[in-house]
């Protein structure tokens, strides 16, 4: 009985020891912070058809403030490259903000043709809505054709909606795709008007703020001021002679290429030259700080985003090219911009509550003659007189006018519709467009886009075809042309959209908030820029994202 006893008790101790460990187990763990931490304010900058090499090209004559703030207190990814080919605006700001590739995100240039139509749409083109500000046809845009999320969306859905995010560029492509579809706003400029505008996708009217800023007619004021170098014409060692006509396009009534430009006399009241100045970054850079300042950004509970996009670069870089006084002197404007910018976030959002990145939506070629005449192998395609001879090739053997109907993007585009009605097959079309362009001294390859993984060309190509080729709105043969070509109609100036370094090795650096300080040498791409960010913030990447976190550059 004795021992019964003790047996009882020992049972009964055991299971009040198990229910211990039980009721242990499943208390409540401690409360997390009431807050994830994030900054106050993400900036996205994008300067348009700056080339990676333009960080260190003028880096001596960069201020502190500036670039080499960025460079020198935050995290610079060295070998940043773009997934996909071709390498223009739209795909570029689409693929930065989605970490996502023209095949998925639909936005296969900056206009495409769309493949069961045969008819040209640009890139944010919306007949639905009607311009805000103006009454010019600039306004009818939107993010519609862009068929996935941007990281703001993800920011806005993640916080439900109490973020702000705003989009600002000169180019309306440039402040509408990286706004994203659920923005609360984007702003463009209007040449017809003078204003900076929206659409009523966005609102039914400009906010006071920007009235106000309207109201100030800057662009005429900052034309009214010339454009003169910063410094003595002689010390821009950068760059080739001032006078360069052979390599440099001029202003339209001016009677060379060369500095001063005298603005206050060639705008002759139409504004829209400003984009060709480093005027328009500035006033770009100027609203940018008055929509922190009219917007409070920075000052919500959660984190507000505002993406800006610098587009005087693109427009000042087709035309003089990239070995011009008007370049150097370009970036050396924007630097001391930034510089300027920088400090306003300090003293509005506060130094170390902000996180910045910077980066590029393509590069650019040198100009080929300039190449040419350096001995380096170059040279400019007529894309137009080769669809015309090949349409008249095409002619000749099926009896059919104009079976291409566009070469843009370096894409064979073909009349499908005219295509069908003839019976014609468009495998046997396609092939004879492809012996045409392989004849071509300028062409390296034609590679049918349905079957780019089998082509006989280097995998990094192979893989840039398959990500820009989408089957709604891209041709049918991808143009790969020799390193130093380009297409054009025009010996000045330089342009961009191909596969080589200067088009898609672009500058990726970031500072601010959750940064670390270094540098990254290994590659990463375009598409891991929207990835880092959404792992910076603690949100959802974007919906179509293929791209990887950087992972060195996270605190």
């Amino acid at each position: 009985m004795k021992f019964k006893h003790l047996l009882f008790i020992s049972i009964s101790l055991a299971a009040v020891s198990v229910s211990a460990q039980k009721k242990k187990t499943i208390t409540p763990a401690a409360p997390a912070s009431a807050s994830v931490p994030r900054p106050k304010l993400v900036v996205g900058l994008v300067v348009d058809q700056m080339r990676w090499d333009y960080l260190y090209r003028y880096y001596d004559r960069y201020q502190s403030g500036g670039f080499k703030r960025m460079l020198n207190e935050g995290f610079t990814c060295e070998n940043t490259n773009i997934d996909y080919i071709p390498t223009v605006t739209a795909a570029g700001h689409s693929c930065i903000y989605t970490g996502s590739v023209p095949s998925i995100h639909g936005i296969a240039g900056n206009d495409f043709i769309v493949q069961a139509t045969g008819k040209s749409m640009y890139c944010t083109d919306d007949s639905t809505v009607v311009a805000v500000g103006s009454t010019s046809k600039a306004g009818q845009m939107s993010p519609r054709n862009l068929l996935v999320t941007t990281v703001t969306d993800e920011l806005r859905l993640a916080t439900n909606f109490r973020s702000k995010v705003i989009g600002i560029a000169l180019k309306d492509r440039g402040g509408i795709l990286p706004a994203g579809h659920t923005a609360n706003a984007a702003y463009w400029f209007d040449d017809a008007s003078g204003n900076w505008i929206s659409s009523t996708y966005y609102m039914a009217d400009l906010p006071s703020w920007v009235k106000k800023f309207n109201d100030q007619k800057i662009a005429e004021k900052y034309l009214k001021q010339d454009w003169n170098t910063l410094y003595p014409v002689n010390t821009y060692l950068q760059s080739a002679a001032d006078n360069s006509p052979k390599y440099e396009g001029k202003y339209a009534g001016a009677e060379a290429p060369t500095m001063p430009v005298k603005t206050s006399e060639l705008y002759k009241g139409h504004v829209g030259l400003i984009r060709s100045t480093p005027y328009g970054n500035t006033m770009t850079l100027d609203l940018a700080k008055a929509a922190i300042d009219g917007e409070q950004l920075g000052k919500n509970t959660v984190t507000d985003f505002l993406a800006v996009s610098l587009s005087s670069t693109d427009y000042i870089g087709h035309q003089f090219g990239p070995n011009s006084v008007e370049v150097e002197d370009t970036y050396l404007r924007l630097d001391r911009d930034l510089a300027s910018f920088f400090a306003y976030l300090d003293a509005t959002v506060g130094k170390g509550n902000y996180s910045v990145f910077l980066s590029a939506d393509h590069g650019a070629a040198h100009n080929a003659t300039f190449l040419k005449d350096h001995q380096v192998p170059a040279g400019i395609w007529d894309d137009a007189a080769a669809q015309k001879d090949m349409n008249a090739v095409l002619a000749d053997k099926y009896k059919v006018n104009n079976l291409v109907i566009s070469m843009d993007n370096y894409q064979v585009n073909l009349n499908n519709i005219a295509i069908k009605k003839a019976g014609i097959s468009e495998e046997a079309v396609k092939a004879d467009c492809i012996q045409y362009l392989q004849k071509a001294p300028a062409v390296e390859y034609a590679v049918d886009m349905q079957r780019a993984n089998a082509a006989n060309i280097p995998e990094d190509l192979r893989t840039r075809i398959i990500n820009g080729y989408n089957a709604e709105h891209s041709g049918v043969i991808q143009i790969v042309l020799k390193p130093g070509w380009y297409s054009g109609h025009g010996q000045t100036g330089t342009t961009h959209g191909t596969w080589s370094p200067y088009d898609t090795h672009i500058p990726l650096v970031f500072m601010g908030w959750g940064i670390k300080h270094g540098s990254l040498t290994r590659q990463t791409h375009m598409t891991d820029i929207a990835a880092t960010v959404a792992s910076l913030l603690h949100i959802q990447e974007p919906d179509g994202c293929i791209g990887k976190v950087i992972s060195e550059v996270l605190k």
